[in-house]
């Protein structure tokens, strides 16, 4: 491992610590740039099976619909959102029912529809909710507390729980939008999701300010789409390029984030106050987009849509249902498709529980899934996963406990629990 901070010294070395300043864009001094080793070590993912909970044979809280979200709290309670029953089910470290909370209505605490869910490490649990532009607030007995308004424009994303429980961070995974019509207002622009946002849960409105700041590509394509079947309209993102750099972020212990916004391996640390303190790297270049590439992905992506015909896709925040009436246009979309520069070595990043973060790498192809790199937030690479010997869990707990979202043999989605080494939670 080698540790250079950069500082101008000779025309390559200050056009180094250039690159390194103007990498993140809007913070200002240097940044500790950590260079990890290219060679993989590889860790084996014998991994213990502590439970596992769905089940459409089952007692009736096991029935889940769609899961999509599961968390922790610091006691090792699992939560199990359901997005289509809209209740959020709880189960003890042993897997033994607890209770269950959450049904669709008008109400405080009722949901019209819900998005996500988050698990604060006390236990506390906010569910955010489209139909309401809220976040419902419940304690750790289940029942509700508060109802926090997102405020006008409400584009619901990811979110992870920071220790503590004043606030989280919302993420750029953009799961849907709404807003609240002005008479009189021709367009609304909603704003860019590629940011890390951290969200205050005092008062009776969310306050957001920028957790990090992150490298986004332009709205070169902004499209306008239609609100409500009358003269309104909404501004969005237009679709993505092929192999355009995702933005992935995970929370860290302290307040800190880790997040990849480039298609370089270069995993940048942001400090409280959003300064990024120190970049990991590991010596893995992108992949350059050729012609062959890009006629690769096209025809990968026709295959899907030709396998899942019905399937619902998002792009820039739209959802497009691709089947009857608008296979069509997504066949068109697909044909017409952009591309970027390169293909991304990063396709996904996770942060564990103790702090450890878990980076998913390409694989041989372009679009598909490689070894898993295991980091530690001081800059240490303790080793590799070997491809498909493990998929990124889907939540983090204490005591290392971690969470698989899964399919049985049944096709019935089921919640595997097991227990990792400490060196990697």
């Amino acid at each position: 491992m080698k540790r250079t901070r950069p500082r101008a010294a000779g025309v390559a070395a200050a056009l180094l610590a250039a690159i390194a300043v103007l990498a993140t864009p809007g913070v200002a001094g240097t940044q500790e740039v950590i260079e990890l080793p290219g060679e993989d070590r590889w860790l084996e993912a014998d991994f213990e099976e502590v439970y596992r909970v769905g089940s459409a044979l089952g007692e009736a809280w096991q029935e889940f619909g769609t899961i999509g979200r599961v968390g922790f709290d610091e006691a090792g309670n699992l939560h199990v959102f359901d997005r289509l029953t809209a209740r959020v089910v709880v189960v003890n470290p042993d897997g033994d029912f607890v209770r269950e909370f959450g049904r669709r209505g008008e109400g405080p605490g009722e949901f019209q529809p819900p998005m996500d869910m988050v698990v604060m490490h006390d236990g506390r649990v906010v569910v955010t909710d489209m139909g309401h532009r809220a976040y419902h607030i419940f304690d750790p007995g289940g029942d509700f507390e508060r109802m926090i308004r997102m405020g006008r424009i409400a584009m619901v994303r990811e979110m992870y729980a920071e220790a503590g429980g004043a606030s989280l961070i919302r993420g750029a995974k953009v799961l849907g939008f709404a807003y609240r019509a002005v008479p009189g207002e021709a367009t609304i622009t909603f704003p860019d999701p590629r940011t890390v946002e951290r969200v205050f849960l005092a008062g009776d409105e969310a306050a957001v300010e920028t957790a990090a700041e992150v490298w986004g590509p332009a709205w070169t394509k902004p499209a306008a789409r239609p609100f409500g079947g009358g003269p309104q309209q909404v501004i969005v993102r237009g679709d993505r390029r092929g192999f355009e750099p995702e933005l992935y972020a995970g929370v860290l212990p302290g307040g800190r984030i880790a997040f990849s916004d480039s298609s370089a391996y270069a995993i940048k640390l942001a400090e409280r106050d959003g300064r990024i303190s120190s970049v990991l790297t590991r010596p893995f270049s992108p992949e350059p987009v050729t012609e062959r590439v890009m006629q690769a992905e096209k025809n990968r992506r026709l295959g899907d849509l030709e396998d899942r015909p019905d399937r619902v896709s998002r792009s820039g925040g739209a959802m497009t249902i691709s089947g009857t009436g608008g296979g069509a246009r997504a066949r068109e979309r697909i044909e017409t498709l952009e591309f970027a520069e390169e293909v991304p070595v990063v396709r996904d990043l996770r942060t564990s529980w103790g702090g450890r973060i878990w980076v998913l790498r390409r694989g041989e192809e372009p679009a598909s899934d490689g070894p898993i790199d295991i980091l530690a937030a001081d800059g240490r690479y303790l080793g590799s996963y070997r491809t498909g010997a493990t998929r990124l869990p889907d939540a983090f707990g204490p005591g290392g406990l971690a969470a698989f979202i899964e399919r049985d043999e049944l096709d019935v989605q089921t919640v595997v629990v097991k227990r990792l080494p400490d060196d990697v939670n």
